[in-house]
């Protein structure tokens, strides 16, 4: 089953004032990230701009690395963040679930569609970054759909990333096998196809862009920002939907200054923190938000249905019957 993300913009449109300087709040903040550096970043930067007495602390590294990293933490009855923003929200789930996140209800989330916010406000998502088909200019067809993958001109020329290793492709890999139209069937047709998913989307981009690869499972925003550079690949939102994952930002149950990681999650959701979100070149999750050039309206697309609760319990059980159709 697939929804459409609908978002009736004239009524959710960005109201009020923009964020005035608030030295009320104060004190070190410490925030670990899966952001870009250069993301991470200016993502500081602009918070301190509206909250100046916050002393921002951060820590960057893949998700994966991250939560090793908080892991040993908890371990030793020490964790350091007080806010972790990430790259998906089954992690977060995980987190909820041994109770090391702090509920965050008076967080302002009423323009966003429920279905990617967690409705108890333990975890919040700031951004929508897609995974789509890309293909390079000079392959046989254009496809519309992700069963287009199958066609026997597509035989041995596609390349996708590893749910082994990628969050993003195990979110993908959990959408579309909940697809009526899809299901485990398509993953094994990939297979037969002699498509070997190995690494993570930054390869698949390459490997499509450099002609290695006809088509490629990849994050929307890759081949989006290099289109207009003169990249040779186009990119499609099937007709099916596509799967998102959010990065989510949440508060540590442990956190050691609440109204700072309060005043950072508000920052992130509200209209200037969506606006930050496209001017660094995301899909930002607030309909309101005019998405960076080359994006679709956020009302076109349609995403396929995720629960990341389901996704979690059935997290080893998926990855199993993945290692069973592709190998380790």
């Amino acid at each position: 089953m697939y929804r459409t993300l609908i978002a009736t913009v004239a009524a959710l449109a960005v109201s009020g004032p923009a964020f005035a300087q608030n030295t009320d709040v104060s004190g070190r903040l410490v925030l670990y990230t899966s952001q870009p550096n250069e993301d991470a970043q200016r993502t500081v930067d602009a918070f301190n701009e509206v909250y100046p007495n916050v002393e921002v602390d951060w820590i960057r590294d893949g998700t994966t690395q991250v939560m090793a990293r908080l892991e040993a933490e908890f371990a030793a009855v020490a964790p350091q963040p007080d806010v972790l923003l990430i790259a998906d929200m089954v992690t977060m789930e995980g987190l909820e679930a041994q109770g090391r996140l702090l509920a965050y209800e008076g967080a302002d989330v009423s323009a966003y569609d429920p279905a990617i916010m967690n409705l108890e406000g333990y975890y919040f998502s700031t951004k929508l970054i897609t995974t789509g088909i890309v293909y390079n200019t000079s392959a046989p067809f254009v496809p519309e759909s992700w069963a287009d993958l199958l066609r026997p001109e597509a035989q041995g020329q596609i390349v996708m990333p590893s749910p082994l290793t990628s969050g993003a492709a195990t979110i993908h890999m959990v959408s579309l096998t909940s697809h009526p139209d899809l299901g485990w069937n398509f993953y094994e047709g990939l297979a037969e196809q002699g498509t070997n998913p190995q690494g993570g989307n930054g390869g698949v981009y390459r490997a499509v862009a450099g002609g290695e690869q006809l088509f490629g499972m990849v994050v929307d925003f890759l081949p989006i920002r290099e289109i207009p550079n003169g990249a040779p690949v186009g990119f499609v939102f099937p007709k099916e939907g596509v799967s998102a994952v959010t990065e989510p930002a949440a508060i540590l149950s442990t956190a050691q200054n609440v109204p700072a990681a309060q005043a950072f999650i508000d920052f992130l959701i509200s209209p200037e923190g969506q606006q930050l979100a496209a001017d660094m070149g995301y899909m930002p999750a607030h309909p309101a938000i005019t998405p960076p050039a080359g994006f679709p309206a956020l009302d076109t697309i349609k995403l396929l249905e995720f629960d990341p609760a389901t996704a979690l319990d059935s997290a080893e059980q998926d990855r199993l019957r993945f290692v069973e159709i592709f190998g380790g």
